[in-house]
């Protein structure tokens, strides 16, 4: 059975959302958009349409459930559905009702959004609490889970939840906590200095970004006994996001009394998800955390101007031709199989396991 609608008004903060509900297995799920802003409260100058928002995949039964927010990363360029709707439904099968964060992002590279995607993370998460009861979970057991560059914006809320820029601007979220009760970080960038991923950096804080600036993103100095749990993992190999960001991040912990578990794999290199055949057959799911990328694209295409970087090397792209097509086949002639790493792919098991200490689920 699938009905989908569309409504808007002010029950849920005066956003509209998308409403889908299909079958997974035998058991139905309901599936839900909900813009985080409205357009008076969103001030990023460089989108069109798009809105940061976050995906529900909600078990249709009336168990009250550990909420999963999942942040895919991207280099602060993208918001990849490599880490969304696989790894949503990878937890909403152990029992959790599951959330995808497609977050403010810098495209073009020419607008850096500094503060923003926290701001949005910030705003997900005090929504999900704000509307437990319609999401029917437990507004203290609500979990973060970021990869790469997800991973900083989840090591940043984890440590500066209660920062001033971050206070809710109305009353509507007023008494309404942003502080998560557990992260999990995979490969997560944490780092501005040496074991940077200066990419993340640029896009996020553009290339003149001050040393306050960066030393603010530096999550492994802001650790306090404030910063709820975290549990890392990584590969020692990552070519990408060196293993020392959760390192440092780790040390951190231990040092101001933050409980963390940590797993580092031998091998394997950026990027690899939930590492499951799933994840290496390409069977990602729904890629509508690109969204912001499509809109930005098409815009330039309809207007006839040049791409940039990396979709320069897509060559001329005709006025009228359709940016989702276009990328997806760009990227296509990239696309490599990858192999799946049982060991590696264990992982959400060993975090289920550890939150089931942590949060008493």
């Amino acid at each position: 059975m699938k009905e989908q609608f569309r409504r808007g008004g002010a029950k849920l903060a005066d956003l509209v959302f998308f409403q889908e509900i299909a079958c997974k297995g035998d058991l139905p799920m309901i599936m839900e958009t909900h813009a985080l802003w409205s357009k008076e409260e969103y001030r990023y100058p460089a989108v069109r349409q798009f809105m940061p928002n976050v995906v529900a995949y909600v078990h249709d039964d009336e168990e009250i459930r550990p909420a999963m927010i999942v942040v895919p990363g991207g280099g602060y360029v993208l918001v990849s559905p490599t880490e969304g709707e696989i790894v949503a439904k990878a937890f909403y099968d152990k029992g959790y009702n599951a959330f995808v964060l497609t977050y403010t992002t810098n495209p073009l590279q020419t607008c850096p959004p500094k503060l923003q995607p926290l701001k949005d993370i910030s705003r997900a998460v005090r929504f999900v609490r704000k509307q437990a009861r319609h999401f029917r979970i437990d507004p203290e057991k609500v979990v973060i889970c970021g990869f790469s560059a997800g991973g900083h914006l989840c090591g940043s809320l984890a440590v500066h939840h209660d920062a001033e820029e971050l206070e809710p601007t109305g009353p509507e979220y007023a008494g309404i906590s942003n502080r998560p009760d557990a992260v999990i970080l995979s490969y997560p960038v944490i780092s501005s200095g040496e074991y940077a991923h200066e990419g993340s950096f640029r896009a996020l804080l553009g290339p003149e970004a001050t040393a306050e600036e960066l030393a603010y993103m530096s999550l492994e100095h802001h650790v306090t006994r404030r910063t709820p749990p975290v549990f890392l993992w990584h590969t020692a190999t990552d070519d990408a996001v060196p293993v020392e960001n959760s390192l440092l991040f780790a040390k951190a912990c231990k040092e101001n009394g933050v409980p963390f578990e940590m797993h580092i794999f031998g091998n394997g290199g950026h990027g690899l998800s939930l590492a499951n055949r799933q994840w290496a057959s390409g069977e990602f799911g729904r890629d509508y955390t690109m969204d912001q990328v499509y809109e930005t694209l098409q815009y330039l295409i309809d207007h006839g101007k040049e791409l940039p970087p990396p979709y320069d090397q897509i060559g001329p792209v005709p006025k009228g031709a359709d940016a989702r097509r276009t990328v997806n086949q760009f990227f296509s002639r990239f696309a490599r199989l990858s192999q799946p790493d049982e060991g590696i792919a264990a992982w959400p098991e060993l975090a289920h396991n550890w939150l089931k200490k942590i949060l008493a689920l």
